[in-house]
């Protein structure tokens, strides 16, 4: 197996600062000690109350703003839109508790402009005993708030410490453990692009993660003509009671029967499938045809549901008959499948880095070569509808 270049995080001229607003103490304690120990990171304020933070904003200046979705004087949904107000390139991450009014109002706060939305634990002391809450925060944290300085100040890269070669397709695609860097490139390098291939897919297949949300309402909201022809299954990096409600509001979206599957559904044209928060999803033959096959494997790429699964069991069903489809987001998760199905001669469009939040999955997939076209959101939907109705332009 070649060796893969280290990720290594990119370095700015000046640290990205983050505020914190949380109503609980310890919350704000723990996040704040997190932060502060994050080399790269400044935590500029830590507040009790929107209002608070609303009067600080100027003075702190933040990059990045970690706002709880309930606190007594304002609530998240009616703060975020004040916060946006004063400061537009400003990214806030939601954190709020497991439960399904909490997700629905994460929801709406991405729809209100919030670049993610993060579960936090119940309780402090499964708050100070999990390290993936730490992990995920402290990666969108650096994800966001670098996206937000590279826009004005030059970014210094270090040099990985091996060089990067792609990996070989023979190994066991869905593999546990730590997520894949060997694809990870700088942005400003150039990328490959394949021809579309001619045959017309039976199916589509999307991945998407930060910033997805958004993107998939864009997509999928111009994507109705096709829905009658092929199904269209979904992996979106989200926990429980979020992707319940990401179903729901992607089916007002669409006015498509959308929902997360059950195991042994069967997969048919004119259904969106979201994999549940937690779970992967997967497809599987079945003598009437292909099913849903949903598992509580370990995670992929430190995700769970994670992308990969998703395409490389499509395209044992399929073969090249697929039309994938990687959205915004972090890590390389999704590229390994996409270069799956585009070597079996499906169809690969990544979004373009410009219309990402993250340009990290699309960009994994770009780089790895397995695309046919690197589009800007809008352009997604359009493309995907020329393939399924047999248009080559």
């Amino acid at each position: 197996m070649p060796v893969a270049a280290v990720a290594q995080p990119v370095q700015y001229d000046r640290p990205i600062r983050v505020m914190v607003v949380d109503d609980a103490l310890v919350v704000r304690g723990i996040v704040s000690r997190w932060l502060k120990e994050e080399s790269g990171i400044e935590v500029v304020a830590t507040h009790r109350s929107a209002k608070l933070a609303l009067d600080d904003l100027d003075r702190s200046n933040p990059d990045v703003l970690i706002l709880d979705i309930e606190m007594p004087d304002m609530d998240g949904v009616t703060a975020l839109p004040l916060f946006l107000a004063k400061r537009k390139d400003l990214a806030v991450i939601v954190a709020s508790t497991l439960t399904l009014r909490n997700a629905e109002l994460s929801i709406r706060c991405l729809s209100l402009g919030a670049m993610d939305c993060l579960a936090k634990p119940q309780t402090s002391g499964e708050m100070t005993s999990t390290a993936d809450f730490r992990r995920e925060l402290t990666e969108r944290v650096r994800a966001l708030g670098g996206r937000i300085i590279s826009r004005s100040r030059p970014a210094i890269t270090p040099a990985p410490v091996a060089p990067a070669v792609p990996p070989q397709i023979t190994q066991n695609l869905e593999r546990s453990g730590p997520p894949d860097t060997s694809f990870s490139r700088r942005s400003n390098e150039p990328y490959r692009l394949r021809k579309f291939p001619a045959t017309m897919p039976r199916a589509i297949v999307i991945g998407s993660s930060t910033g997805g949300p958004q993107a998939l309402a864009v997509v999928l909201g111009a994507m109705k003509s096709v829905f009658p022809r092929v199904p269209v299954l979904i992996t979106q990096h989200m926990p429980p009671s979020f992707t319940t409600i990401l179903a729901e509001h992607l089916g007002r979206v669409t006015g498509v029967a959308c929902h997360e599957p059950v195991d042994g559904e069967p997969v048919k044209a004119g259904m969106i499938y979201i994999a549940p928060g937690g779970r992967h999803m997967k497809v599987a033959q079945s003598d009437q045809g292909p099913v849903v096959q949903i598992t509580d494997e370990p995670p992929v790429n430190f995700c769970k549901p994670a992308v990969d699964p998703l395409f490389y069991s499509a395209l044992k069903i399929w073969g090249g008959g697929l039309a994938a489809v990687v959205l915004t987001g972090m890590g390389a998760d999704g590229a390994r499948g996409a270069l799956a199905i585009a070597d079996a001669g499906g169809a690969v469009i990544a979004q373009d880095e410009e219309t990402s939040v993250v340009w990290g999955m699309p960009g994994a997939t770009a780089h790895a070569g397995a695309c046919s076209a690197v589009l800007p959101l809008e352009a997604i939907a359009p493309q995907v509808v020329r393939l399924v109705t047999g248009e080559r332009r």
